[in-house]
């Protein structure tokens, strides 16, 4: 009568579902089949095992048949979706190490399986990699709201106490992917579009390690299911566009710009329109972050891709730098020079007749920044061949329009060296076609007269108005101004170029 009552009882839940997420079945719980739920049964002995606090090491692959191999693999993937604090060094070490034990048994079998894992296996592991892998971060970066402190050239790298442990699971994960025994046609099935989206939320991770581990393995996915790849390219889009125009805070962009590298170079020709709204939409606006420098050299590699593939891009890309060109920040003009010259290495003389105008006034500013680095690093430019000759093929519209740079640059700038590289690129100009270089001088001369005769008149106007405020200020009269007068002063004051005042 007593074992009926008991029976009918309410049985306790096993602490390994009170660890795993969703209920204890993993992301892919709702994928259960009714084989499934009697695999569950037949290691529920395990799960009890667990639960009575007895966490003891399960009998080696060798000791056990061959038939008996894949049952013992599932229990020792059951075994391992219990989760252990590591923050605290002293809490479960026993366990601890017969997990990790465990796990590194897991990594030889995969290695040595010569059997294609079936629908169970799959299921089990991405179960197992779930309760294991996928979890909030505790950095308190991840909740900071305050984006203007957030800078992440300044942060230390964080390291994750749990990594010794999370790297045999990531290995794990890694292994099993490339494995010609996994099929990815099964495989599909449980590492689907939520596997990978849990998969892509762990690239803001603090721990450099962990994002090297994920760059690595979200690379197998995406080549071994050829299926996922649209929704992969879409989902690293959406990260773009929520880290370029809501929060600037992410780890992982410059890893992520490096899987794209590799994806980027094996598009196929012609481009589809996908692709290049992926440049136009994510990768140019990517300039847009203050903190571009963490990641600047992989999304350079990106674009420049973009251009080799199909050099008709070049006029779109080098707009888009100049949209996004820096105004202060000298370190990052820097770098959009040298990403220019990889651009213009690539580029075509059709398509830099399009965008050469506003390029070259850009470089004029450069040739003229009072920081030595940037006009440095602007007239290197002339030491690449390809551009030299694209510069000389198009001279009649390029010198007139950085002339007045260089010039200045020769008889005014503070640093030796770039007054030296101002002289080389001069003398290219002028052994290229001495009579523009002459007509470019005389016209600066011009120019130069016209602005001190402009500034004369200004200083007279000024001078005027001062004279007669003064004769005036004593009686508190109203003081009249000729409109002649009026106007001047107005033009004189707000215009920034001598082709305005005259105009006035």
């Amino acid at each position: 009568m007593m074992k009926q009552i008991f029976g009918k009882l309410p049985r306790k839940l096993s602490k390994s579902s009170q660890h795993e997420p969703n209920g204890g079945d993993g992301v892919h719980g709702s994928r259960l089949s009714s084989g499934t739920v009697n695999s569950h049964s037949s290691s529920s002995s395990d799960l009890n095992m667990l639960a009575s606090g007895i966490y003891g090491a399960l009998p080696g692959f060798r000791d056990v048949p061959s038939t008996e191999k894949q049952s013992l693999f599932i229990r020792k993937l059951n075994m391992c979706c219990v989760v252990f604090d590591f923050s605290d060094s002293t809490k479960n070490l026993r366990e601890k190490d017969i997990k990790k034990q465990t796990l590194l048994e897991l990594i030889d079998y995969i290695s040595s399986v010569t059997s294609k894992f079936n629908e169970l296996v799959v299921q089990e592991m991405t179960r197992m990699v779930a309760a294991n892998l996928f979890r909030p971060f505790p950095s308190p970066n991840h909740d900071n709201k305050l984006v203007g402190l957030y800078d992440l050239e300044e942060e230390e790298p964080a390291m994750d106490p749990a990594w010794p442990h999370l790297q045999i699971v990531y290995e794990l994960l890694l292994r099993f992917v490339a494995s010609p025994e996994t099929g990815a046609k099964l495989a599909k099935r449980y590492m689907d579009h939520s596997f990978v989206l849990n998969l892509l939320e762990l690239f803001d991770s603090d721990d450099q390690r962990e994002r090297d581990y994920l760059k690595t393995l979200l690379h197998r996915i995406y080549g071994k299911f050829m299926v996922h790849r649209p929704f992969i390219r879409k989902a690293i889009n959406n990260i773009f566009y929520r880290f370029i125009f809501e929060t600037e805070k992410h780890k992982g962009i410059a890893e992520l710009l490096e899987i794209l590298g590799s994806i980027i170079n094996g598009f196929a020709l012609p481009l589809k329109e996908e692709h290049k709204l992926f440049l136009v939409r994510a990768l140019i606006p990517l300039h847009k972050p203050k903190c571009v420098s963490v990641y600047h050299p992989q999304l350079s590699y990106c674009i420049t891709q973009f251009v080799e593939k199909d050099f008709k891009l070049a006029d779109t890309v080098i707009r888009g730098l100049l949209k996004y060109w820096p105004v202060i920040n000298s370190s990052k003009e820097v770098m959009f020079v040298g990403e220019l010259e990889e651009v213009l290495e690539a580029t075509q003389a059709a398509e830099f007749l399009r965008c050469m105008v506003p390029l070259f006034r850009q470089i004029g500013r450069c040739l003229n920044s009072s920081h030595f680095q940037v006009a440095e690093r602007a007239l290197l430019l002339w030491n690449n061949d390809h551009i030299r000759n694209l510069i000389t093929q198009n001279r009649t519209v390029i010198l007139p329009i950085i002339f007045p740079a260089l010039e200045r640059n020769t008889r005014g700038h503070w640093n030796q060296a770039v007054q030296g590289l101002t002289l080389n690129v001069r003398k290219i100009f002028s052994d290229d076609d001495q009579v523009l270089f002459d007509e470019c001088l005389v016209r600066f001369q011009e120019d130069e007269l016209k602005e001190k005769e402009m500034q004369k008149k200004r200083e007279l106007t000024w001078r005027h108005l001062e004279d007669v405020a003064a004769s005036t200020a004593a009686s508190n009269e109203a003081v009249l101004v000729s409109r002649f007068v009026s106007s001047i002063a107005i033009a004189t004051s707000t215009s920034q170029t001598p082709k305005t005042l005259v105009g006035s």
